[in-house]
């Protein structure tokens, strides 16, 4: 076993690498960008090297630093994690020739199975059923065309070179193949720098199911059963399981045996992934899969299997790259349950999903389940990279069970300073489709109305944040102060009387309260809110108060029962949190009108990203909702269209720019002004 690792990646694998390794008593290297150099990943390592700026490709894309790190510092061994390097044939060789272990398979199986041409080709060799499609070299866009038109449509544009979704375009009829073809060429050739792409029959409502087969350098292979991928968002995974539901033993036994042909055709060793695509239209079926690529790699998903299995797949890494063989043979892996994953990402549903980031604040969680996460509360989360935030992870006896447990934590989980999609996920865990077992990668599209954010107490919580606003003022009167200079709203012979003022939904708010040493109580819209101060708890520090508000009467939700809200109060403003979604009323600027607002006629950066494509310029009339610029941030292109009819009167982008978050990009004028 090595004494010394690298790992050369970030966030939450890095962390996780990092504590298997320390339990085998080795001694642990991280390495970092600038924008990572206070990390988690960084503070848990025995030693941490500064690679560059953020950027990937200054920093973690640069093999030759790391490899000069892991010389410098002597590790015997290098963990790439997932993404960046991992796939990288180029730098597995390298780590050989500097005498220092990959932790991950052969190069020559990499570059086999890293472009999905050659892997599709290799699956035919071997009998595993392939989807009809188009892979050779010719990329002319005429023949692609051509050949699109044979295979019929729908069907997939997909980056050979791709991974992690990106490159891939769905085409409904032949008017659209154009545009989707460029779209899918340009965002390949940004993520993998090869604009080459293939061409695939798509499979209506298709699930997407993957075997985790594992190897040693001796020749022994076996599967680790299989994952269901398939609740996706813009083709990222947002929740994994395991076993897949619907799977039954004659299933199994044809998907098992397919990734285990295709996994023995290149020799393979140490952790990998093969990948089918499922008819999701019925019942699985034995004939009712196809190979879709294999990722040379350890999964973002693989705690599932590990819960399932009671292994520690690093582990099992780590002991393969340094020689050992497997720890168990086939008859020895048995499953143990149902495990479930859901990825938190910095993201906010309610605005199409917009990337978020800034400092995290909240609670730690509870540790009533598994979370691998490569941030605390206090971290700032980055915008150069990746929106995982953390991953949950539940198991149980059955689905039923595991579901149960996830749902439990996700609704308890508090998260506030960036937005993220944690209660998104907790209301889709509530969907019937999905908790009776009905996945495909539709999925979401299609309970899309019933996956949106709740609303109907909006004005009962506006007027408990500011009974947690009024709360919070009264806990930062230093003890022995007058009473006098308690901000309680205290009036000579009538109930004590104050309001406080929120921004919310573009207008000024003024919520009336009312308190006494029993209860506060906050009116607004028709709506009143009473919370008796024993059931309010107040910890933290000033400007930071928590307050948590549980099982107040006069405050029903919903059917399930009353608003157990957590509520933090700061000098920008209040966050509700409440069964996991998150709420937040900032406090209005000193000029703040109180009549709604008009739609901005000013397009701006949502986060910080380069100009990918932009369709504007100067006099050029636009209609509302028309895309006028590509962004392309945190490995998406996000499409920023017109707030409202009118006209370009300035631009100030380029394509290939960089821009930050909130600088103008664009002006529009109403066209009656226009001479």
């Amino acid at each position: 076993m090595f004494k010394s690792l690298l790992i050369a990646n970030r966030g939450e694998i890095a962390c996780r690498v990092i504590r298997t390794a320390r339990r085998l008593g080795m001694r642990t290297i991280a390495v970092y960008s600038d924008a990572d150099k206070d990390a988690m990943h960084v503070r848990e390592a025995d030693h941490a090297v500064r690679l560059g700026p953020a950027a990937a490709k200054d920093s973690y894309l640069r093999g030759d630093l790391i490899l000069k790190a892991a010389v410098e510092l002597g590790a015997e061994a290098i963990h790439p994690g997932y993404g960046f390097l991992s796939e990288n044939a180029e730098f597995a060789e390298s780590c050989a020739a500097a005498g220092i272990a990959f932790v991950g398979p052969r190069p020559d199986a990499i570059r086999d199975m890293g472009l999905k041409d050659r892997a599709k080709a290799i699956a035919v060799e071997v009998g595993a059923p392939v989807l009809p499609g188009y892979w050779d070299l010719d990329q002319d866009p005429a023949r692609l065309q051509a050949e699109a038109e044979k295979i019929g449509f729908p069907l997939l544009i997909k980056a050979v070179a791709g991974g992690g979704g990106r490159g891939i375009r769905v085409v409904e009829d032949v008017a659209a193949f154009g545009p989707a073809l460029e779209s899918a060429r340009r965002e390949a050739a940004a993520a993998f720098g090869d604009d080459r792409v293939m061409l695939e029959r798509l499979v209506l409502r298709p699930r997407h199911i993957e075997v985790q087969v594992f190897g040693d350098q001796h020749g022994n292979l076996v599967h680790l059963f299989e994952r269901d991928c398939s609740i996706q968002r813009r083709r990222q995974k947002l929740i994994e399981e395991a076993p897949a539901p619907g799977m039954t033993e004659a299933v199994r036994a044809s998907l098992t045996a397919a990734a285990l042909k295709i996994a023995k055709a290149v020799n393979y060793s140490n952790a990998g992934t093969v990948e089918f695509v499922a008819d999701g239209t019925g019942p699985l079926r034995p004939d009712g899969f196809w190979f879709l690529e294999m990722n040379t790699r350890l999964q973002v998903e693989h705690p599932v299997t590990e819960a399932v299995l009671g292994l520690d797949l690093v582990e099992w890494q780590l002991r393969v790259a340094s020689g050992e063989t497997l720890p168990l043979s086939q008859d020895n892996i048995t499953l143990n349950g149902a495990a479930i994953e859901a990825r938190i990402v910095a993201e906010d549903p309610a605005k199409g999903f917009l990337p978020s980031s800034g400092v995290i604040a909240g609670l730690p969680d509870d540790g009533t389940i598994r979370v691998d996460s490569g941030f605390e509360v206090g971290d700032t989360f980055p915008d150069a990279y990746d929106s995982l935030v953390e991953k949950a992870i539940a198991h149980g006896a059955d689905r039923r069970e595991a579901l149960a447990r996830l749902q439990a934590h996700l609704e308890s989980r508090v998260i506030t300073g960036i937005t993220t999609n944690n209660g998104y996920l907790a209301r889709l865990c509530l969907l019937p489709s999905f908790a009776q077992g009905g996945v495909h990668t539709g999925l979401l599209e299609d309970e899309a109305a019933e996956l949106a954010k709740p609303d109907a107490l909006a004005a009962r919580r506006l007027g408990l944040a500011a009974i947690g606003v009024q709360v919070a003022r009264e806990l930062e009167v230093p003890d022995g102060a007058s009473p006098f200079d308690v901000p309680d709203g205290w009036r000579l012979n009538a109930p004590a009387h104050l309001s406080v003022g929120f921004t919310h939904e573009d207008r000024r708010m003024m919520v009336e309260l009312q308190s006494d040493a029993v209860q506060v109580s906050a009116g607004f819209g028709g709506d009143h809110a009473v919370v008796p101060r024993r059931l309010i708890h107040a910890y933290g520090k000033p400007k930071a108060w928590t307050i948590l508000v549980a099982e107040s009467a006069g405050l029903k939700a919903d059917a399930r029962g009353d608003i157990a809200a957590t509520l933090f109060v700061d000098a920008s403003g209040a966050s509700l949190v409440e069964r996991g979604e998150v709420w937040r009323y900032p406090f209005p600027a000193a000029d703040a009108s109180a009549d709604s607002l008009e739609a901005s006629d000013e397009i701006k950066a949502p986060l910080p990203g380069k100009i990918a494509m932009c369709h504007a310029q100067a006099g050029q009339k636009v209609t509302k909702g028309q895309v006028l610029i590509v962004l392309e941030a945190m490995k998406m292109e996000h499409a920023l269209t017109a707030s409202r009819d009118g006209v370009i009167a300035e631009t100030f982008v380029q394509e290939g720019r960089q821009v930050k978050a909130a600088d103008v990009l664009i002006r529009l004028v109403a066209q009656d002004s226009v001479p």
